[in-house]
């Protein structure tokens, strides 16, 4: 269903990123990417105000592959 979009503040875009504003049919990741970090790593805003007592990131990873993209063409 269409609809009316106001304003999207777009400050940067990667190589494999997707910027979608509207309808669409399919979505397919080209790469992926795996992250660790800690707790209030990625806040964005205007004014954020993060109070982080004790923080610690697991990056045990028993499992090899989490996200294939082997047929995504």
């Amino acid at each position: 269903m269409p609809a009316i979009v106001g304003v999207a503040q777009v400050i940067t875009l990667g190589n494999s990123s997707i910027f979608h504003i509207g309808d669409v049919y399919k979505i397919m990741p080209f790469a992926t990417a795996k992250t660790f970090s800690g707790a209030g790593s990625f806040n964005t805003g205007d004014q954020v105000d993060v109070n982080n007592r004790l923080s610690s990131t697991n990056t045990n990873d028993p499992d090899v592959l989490d996200q294939n993209n082997l047929l995504n063409m």
